[in-house]
């Protein structure tokens, strides 16, 4: 069936169609052993939303390289790539899920057409053009299904959707249930995928899977919850981009040290993240309207632990590690901002493994843990840093992207980083009240340091 929207910017209507659909099974079957995916209590506690990517990829010779040899390429590689990833072609048990059904159902996969070129797409967009190029709505929000579709276990945990533009630039978006795994989990999810294409276009035969993600094998427990809501002021959320070159990431480098030279813990060597989430806090703090208990960051646990895990290990694999600030930004100096944030990177590497982990969250109990987890979602400024992964490096076989982007409407008071595609630069994607958004783009110290808004 083909569906039609549209979009009135830019002086016209542009018109972005959904030209096909159809479900993507993996190549061979999942052994009866893995049938069962055991979901973890990070993954329980985590929100009932879908984590949103698009990477952009231009038409890099101008011309139409047969788009349908590679949505083709794309497919079947696809299909030979949920062989390894097989809980992301399963369906949840439940409403309040607590595994996985590995059963082979396979996922949406979307193509659309956008009448613009992709430069003039994204020279011109607004933050909310990037909904349209994601399968069914699925961006920070619950399943768009309907509630007798869930319980028929119809939901698929992962969505694509593959967006041909004018020029014959193409933008691939992924929507990943957050249930089954976080972004540092559909990062290499989207890499290994790229990479089995790139080797189909080789290859035009079947291949041999160079890749190898890693599934924890957990007991099976139930907190009998849906997870963290997600909910609170989206209504209310505005999201927009700030980009922040590399040089200018130096200059307030220098800015936070040339504070607290002073000092008697002076700020030698700061981050690029350090001073940034600084500068993002501060300045978010004096919009004035809300008032916060604190900041908390989004920490990937995978390679911080004293025994660590491999990298690819899917799953949701990271804490909301936090500190209590004041609610005067006058009171939020550099040393007591980067010292907290320090903290918090030291307590995490203390962790001894992952089963001392999981037994932590044990002694706990489920409506304590609960609503210590969703305080910090509803009451924190929460940043996450996608900068150590390397979105631009994700290659089809069609060339480097130029623009990786996460979408949607976050959450409330939220600041989600990646790297900007050259220079050392960082893209921050910031969220925060209709109201407080206008005073936060025009904030002095801020746009000291950023690009262009």
């Amino acid at each position: 069936m083909t569906m039609l929207s549209s979009l009135v910017r830019f002086g016209r209507r542009q018109l972005h169609t959904i030209v096909s659909r159809e479900i993507i099974k993996p190549s061979s079957p999942t052994p009866s052993h893995l049938k069962t995916h055991n979901l973890s209590l990070h993954d329980q506690l985590a929100p009932d939303a879908y984590v949103p990517l698009v990477i952009f990829y231009p038409n890099y010779s101008n011309i139409d390289l047969d788009s349908r040899l590679k949505l083709l390429d794309m497919k079947k590689s696809l299909s030979q790539t949920l062989t390894q990833y097989y809980p992301f072609a399963g369906r949840v048990a439940k409403k309040t899920p607590s595994f996985v059904d590995c059963n082979d159902d396979g996922i949406e996969f979307l193509e659309a057409q956008n009448d613009k070129p992709m430069t003039d797409f994204i020279r011109n967009m607004q933050h909310e053009d990037l909904d349209q190029l994601f399968p069914n709505g699925q961006l920070w929000k619950k399943l768009n299904h309907t509630f007798e579709d869930f319980e028929k276990d119809k939901a698929s945990l992962l969505a694509v959707q593959v967006n041909q533009f004018a020029c014959g630039g193409i933008a691939v978006a992924v929507s990943l249930h957050h249930k089954i795994a976080d972004g540092s989990s559909l990062c290499h999810f989207f890499n290994d995928w790229a990479i089995m294409t790139r080797l189909r276009s080789w290859e035009q035969e079947y291949v041999v899977s160079p890749i190898n993600p890693y599934f924890l094998s957990v007991k099976g427990t139930n907190l009998n919850y849906q997870g963290i809501s997600l909910d609170k002021s989206r209504d209310n959320c505005v999201t927009r981009s700030f980009v922040f070159p590399g040089t200018k990431l130096n200059d307030l480098k220098l800015k936070v040290m040339a504070m607290t030279a002073d000092s008697e813990q002076p700020i030698i060597n700061p981050t690029r993240l350090e001073v940034l989430n600084w500068l993002l806090y501060r300045c978010a703090l004096r919009t004035g309207s809300f008032k916060p208990t604190g900041f908390a960051q989004v920490t990937n646990i995978r390679n911080k632990m004293i025994e660590p895990l491999p990298k690819t290990t899917i799953g949701n694999l990271y804490i909301l590690p936090a500190f209590s600030t004041t609610d005067d930004p006058n009171d939020i100096t550099p040393n007591f901002f980067v010292s907290q944030f320090k903290k918090l990177k030291r307590d995490v590497q203390g962790i001894k493994d992952i089963k001392s982990e999981f037994e932590n969250l044990q002694t706990m109990s489920p409506e304590s843990l609960i609503e210590e987890e969703q305080s910090k979602t509803d009451d924190y400024y929460t940043s996450t840093s996608l900068c150590t992964y390397p979105l631009y490096g994700i290659d089809f076989g069609w060339g480097k992207p130029i623009k990786a982007s996460v979408a949607g409407a976050m959450i409330i008071n939220n600041f989600v980083a990646v790297d900007a595609c050259n220079g050392g630069g960082i893209e921050v994607f910031v969220s925060l009240g209709k109201q407080d958004m206008p005073f936060f783009q025009k904030d002095p110290e801020l746009l000291s340091f950023c690009e262009s808004i």
